[in-house]
């Protein structure tokens, strides 16, 4: 993995995230510490991509003479996914509040990229064991730019390198003093659709194999209309066409109707299943901006059996 593709990819979910929490009111999910993360060549870099890309992606729009805010900041609400990293990072550090008055003791951040749950919350550091689980080349990036920042890293908040190719979850998990006795915590958000199929239950199965019976686990994933261009809303189409062009396809969605059962032979039983029009109801009502639940995104609430 070259850090130039980590960085535009990390990077870019934190600019987002960080362009809601200086802008919108109210906030669906407050990420105050993901615009430290961003150089000012980062911030400049990533607006002027989202100007030309309203200008590819609506001309019309752009011949209104808008002003460059005003263009960002539709490109923001509309086009990109925005409205998915705010709702998914808000619905699982709601259940992970929630697990933490039963008593959890470990979060595991499968794929955690920039996340900043860590810092923003150092009142947890007696309370939970939080690892972060993501590629070698990511975590070195990550680890750097909050060095540079001078955030330290909190006592509680364990660096976990995972290279999926070489490693296995489980083995690295237990080196990292993982406590498999212990009811956890599992987020997995943003992953399960660039993976394999058979990827995406094999872990499932080892998160189930781990975790005493009790745990959660948090997903998101696309539905099957999210990769027919029939089907698809324009602004998942735009999405998968600008991440083929990026290298980094959508490979696998779930259907709906059946990832109940699927979950249940791995050993999970589904707990909560939020459709795109639910998670328009418990995020979005009532919004005057334009953010709005991303079409074909699903949420999952599951436990370990």
């Amino acid at each position: 993995m070259e850090d130039s593709k980590i960085k535009r990819t990390a990077l870019m979910s934190s600019y987002l995230r960080s362009h809601h929490s200086l802008h919108a009111d109210p906030k669906i999910f407050d990420d105050f510490i993901s615009s430290q993360l961003l150089t000012q060549e980062d911030q400049v870099a990533y607006e002027q991509s989202m100007v030309m890309a309203l200008t590819a992606i609506d001309p019309e729009r752009i011949a209104l003479n808008l002003k460059r805010e005003d263009s960002i900041a539709y490109m923001v609400q509309h086009y990109f996914p925005t409205s998915l990293f705010l709702s998914r990072a808000r619905y699982a550090e709601d259940k992970l509040k929630d697990a933490i008055n039963r008593g959890i003791k470990q979060y595991i951040i499968l794929g955690a990229g920039m996340d900043t749950f860590a810092q923003r919350n150092p009142n947890l550091t007696e309370q939970l064991q939080i690892f972060e689980i993501d590629h070698p080349a990511t975590q070195r990036f990550k680890r750097n730019r909050l060095k540079d920042l001078g955030l330290e890293q909190p006592d509680n908040l364990n660096f976990v390198p995972v290279d999926f190719t070489k490693d296995q979850l489980e083995n690295v998990l237990l080196d990292a003093s993982y406590d498999p006795t212990l009811p956890s915590f599992f987020s997995w958000l943003g992953v399960i659709h660039y993976l394999p199929r058979q990827d995406v239950f094999s872990t499932f199965r080892t998160i189930a194999n781990i975790a005493p019976p009790g745990s959660s686990i948090i997903f998101d994933y696309w539905d099957l209309d999210a990769f027919d261009p029939e089907k698809a809303a324009k602004r998942v189409n735009i999405m998968q066409s600008i991440l083929r062009q990026a290298g980094e396809p959508m490979l696998t969605g779930l259907d709906p109707q059946s990832v109940a059962d699927e979950l249940y032979k791995v050993g999970i039983d589904m707990q909560e299943h939020l459709s795109p029009m639910e998670i328009q109801s418990k995020y979005f009502e009532g919004r005057n901006d334009g953010y709005y639940a991303y079409e074909h995104a699903f949420f999952v609430h599951g436990r370990v059996k």
